[in-house]
């Protein structure tokens, strides 16, 4: 997993190449920089749940951890 900033910064990269890719034609960059920043999005969901599920557990334990 990333962090938050990691995955702002992918998602800023591909929205670059997109845009770079669009501009000159090259599909390929286009294509690259839409998977970046799918990939990216993708991240952050994972995280999100992982954030959600350790709370769910936090909620259901004691507080001495049992």
């Amino acid at each position: 997993m990333t962090d938050k900033n990691e995955n702002a910064m992918d998602k800023l990269k591909g929205k670059g190449k997109e845009a770079t890719g669009k501009v000159t034609g090259d599909r390929r960059k286009e294509a690259e920089g839409k998977s970046d920043q799918a990939k990216a999005k993708a991240d952050d969901a994972v995280s999100g749940a992982a954030d959600r599920a350790k709370g769910v557990k936090d909620s259901l334990t004691d507080d001495d951890g049992r």
